[in-house]
């Protein structure tokens, strides 16, 4: 799996914290719900008792008896007789009422009763002053309570204003009632205000036309009238909010909650509301941020309403319900849109309380503050994962481009065609980067140094090889004996030559393969080479051989024995190039340096000095810049110097200095 994947997958596990938040915030949703509902029920039976004196004395209404419901206003009305101000009017309702039956509206501000009567009459006959007794269209409206009867006559001459006239006082005009009389096409319309009848009123409506004779309006319940009997049947009982019980339940309501009572016919007689509280964002002052978090906020309120119960369906602002189909208590949704909890409380007479409490504000409760948290914790940890992939991609790309360029720098057999480009960074890629480019050039000088070892084996055993062909080739011609023991005795030195070569790699091989087993150690560098020295010059009476030095408190970590095998070749070969009675001399001091010590082990020898060309390569095998005279040397001793040396993790080097020549290796020291 790529680095990018395992990353989307550690960045998708970060989702599970939205994941608990959003679970968290479901349970706090329906503990809240559950606390609500136990809250709403101590409220709504501490409403009811306190609505039950301003229900008193109040007939209820019941349930088959023909009702005109009056639906509050809160607004002025014009009485001119277009009803462009009733709710629910509509122009092209309005313009043409053949076809249809006679129908009667109310509204009331608690002070008055607003009336709109409507008419079909394709051609209706005014009321002609100067012939009163010649028929015409007109209105007869009464309004009884209890015993007591009045009534009005509504005429006109003329669309345009009128004024009740009462036929108990000889048609003297009562301007309690007044209003406006309009055509419309396929009939006319009324507008009537009159002074609000009192609780348990009942009112009549009768229609008198010329053409048809008399005409009674008798409303159903829905408030359409149909045009039936000469006379009535029966009066509509007026039936409207009571407002002295709206302002008590007004007052005891909290934002976002409404309460309602219902008659047991389904009337509603007090409704009253609170908005909720929380301010609407305006969406201009919004920051981008502030934005995303209101819709994440949204998101989050939906995913709460899809996990909570289906809501029953309530009719919205509906001036008649359906008792029996109402719930007591839970959630229900209603047609004008919004979610509600309600709860519901009987009344005396079978009326019902019913409050309800908006979800809004219960999310407000459980999602504001959360749901922030969530929501911003959401977008934190997309743009986290964003980053991780972003990073993923860069890293991918870093790791790719790493290994194109090791790709590039190895050809198909091995063999190094290029150095790597430099690599710049503080981090572990870098490093990365670093070491392959440090070990690409230590494989191209072990490339390079095995190219120059081939070649000088091959120089050093051409010649011996030679020397033994034609020793071999000679011997075949020789005719005396004193030639032929000549060139047994070439071919001889010449395979003495060859295994001394043999035995020269053998040695340094092994001594390679001995750095796998040796055991390292802690030891006093001053000491070995203090005591090593004193051996040297007992062992060479003809050299003056002496160490210059601390003599201990130089510790170092490695193998004693392989340092003293150091400093055997070295002073071997000092030896070879020192005359005698000359000077040899071992040194030992502190490197310059930080840190951990670092010591500097160093040869001198008078009276020789280094070629310069041959300075960097005499560690190399095979070099050797002594006479020919020196029969057998393969020039190995340096070559193993410098193996042991950079098995302890030091370095070599050999320069001319005043008065002949130092060989140094810095070892490092411990602490």
């Amino acid at each position: 799996m790529t680095l990018k994947r395992q990353l989307l997958i550690a960045s998708l596990l970060m989702l599970l914290i939205p994941w608990a938040g959003l679970q968290f915030v479901l349970d706090l949703d329906n503990a809240l719900r559950e606390q609500a509902i136990h809250q709403l029920n101590n409220q709504v039976a501490r409403m009811a008792t306190e609505a039950r004196p301003a229900l008193a004395g109040i007939p209820t209404v019941p349930g088959g008896h023909p009702v005109l419901y009056a639906e509050p206003v809160t607004y002025p009305m014009r009485m001119d007789g277009y009803a462009d101000e009733w709710p629910g009017y509509e122009e092209e309702e309005s313009t043409s009422l053949s076809g249809r039956t006679a129908e009667w509206h109310a509204l009331t501000d608690s002070r008055h009763l607003f009336l709109l009567i409507r008419v079909p009459h394709g051609q209706p006959r005014y009321y002609d002053p100067g012939a009163p007794a010649r028929p015409y269209e007109h209105l007869m409206l009464q309004q009884q309570r209890n015993d007591q009867l009045e009534e009005w006559e509504i005429r006109t001459s003329g669309p345009g204003a009128v004024t009740g006239l009462d036929p108990g006082q000889d048609w003297r005009e009562d301007y309690r009632v007044t209003g406006g009389w309009q055509g419309v096409a396929g009939g006319y319309q009324v507008e009537l205000r009159l002074p609000m009848p009192p609780a348990g009123s009942q009112l009549g409506l009768r229609i008198f036309s010329p053409r048809a004779g008399e005409l009674t309006a008798n409303p159903p319940a829905h408030g359409a009238y149909q045009v039936s009997e000469p006379l009535p049947t029966g009066q509509p009982l007026l039936v409207s909010r009571i407002t002295g019980l709206e302002r008590q339940l007004a007052g005891q309501l909290t934002g976002g909650q409404q309460a309602t009572v219902i008659e047991s016919s389904g009337w509603v007689r007090g409704r009253a509301a609170r908005a909720a509280e929380e301010p609407v964002p305006e969406f201009d002052l919004l920051s981008p941020l502030q934005i995303v978090e209101q819709i994440a906020l949204n998101g989050l309120r939906q995913l709460v309403r899809w996990h909570q119960p289906e809501p029953a369906v309530m009719p919205d602002r509906a001036s008649r319900m359906a008792t029996a189909d109402l719930p007591r208590e839970g959630l229900v949704r209603h047609t004008g849109g919004g979610d509600f909890l309600l709860v519901s409380q009987p009344l005396a007479e079978g009326r019902l309380l019913v409050l309800e409490q908006s979800l809004d504000q219960l999310l407000t409760l459980s999602g504001n503050t959360l749901g922030r948290v969530i929501s911003r914790s959401t977008l934190l940890v997309i743009g986290l994962m964003l980053v991780l992939l972003g990073y993923a991609s860069w890293l991918s790309w870093r790791i790719t481009r790493l290994q194109r360029a090791v790709n590039a720098s190895v050809d198909d057999d091995g063999r190094i065609i290029a150095a790597m480009p430099k690599v710049r960074g503080r981090d572990e890629l870098a490093d990365l980067g670093r070491h392959f480019a440090q070990m690409v050039d230590r494989v191209q000088g072990y490339n390079r140094y095995l190219e120059s070892f081939s070649r000088r084996l091959s120089h050093e055993l051409k010649t011996p090889v030679a020397v033994v062909r034609s020793s071999l080739e000679n011997l075949g011609h020789a005719t005396s004996e004193v030639d032929r023991n000549n060139y047994i005795n070439r071919a001889s030195r010449a395979t003495d030559r060859l295994s001394q070569i043999l035995q020269g790699m053998s040695e340094a091989a092994r001594l390679e393969q001995s750095f796998d087993h040796a055991e390292k150690e802690t030891f006093d560098l001053a000491e070995v080479v203090a005591q090593a020295t004193a051996a040297y010059q007992q062992l060479d009476p003809g050299h003056r051989i002496r160490y210059q030095g601390p003599d201990h408190g130089c510790p170092c970590h490695g193998s004693p024995e392989l340092i003293v095998q150091l400093l055997d070749k070295l002073v071997d070969n000092a030896r070879d190039f020192t005359p005698a009675g000359a000077r040899i001399e071992t040194r030992l001091s502190a490197a310059a340096g930080r840190g951990a010590p670092t010591w500097e082990l160093a040869v001198f020898n008078e009276g020789s000095s280094l070629p310069e060309h041959l300075a960097s390569e005499i560690f190399s095998p095979f070099v050797s810049i002594r006479d020919t005279g020196a029969d057998g040397h393969l020039g190995q001793g340096l070559l193993i110097v410098r193996l042991i040396a950079e098995h302890h993790g030091g370095q070599v080097s050999a320069s001319n200095v005043a008065g002949g020549v130092v060989f140094r290796v810095t070892l490092p020291g411990t602490i």
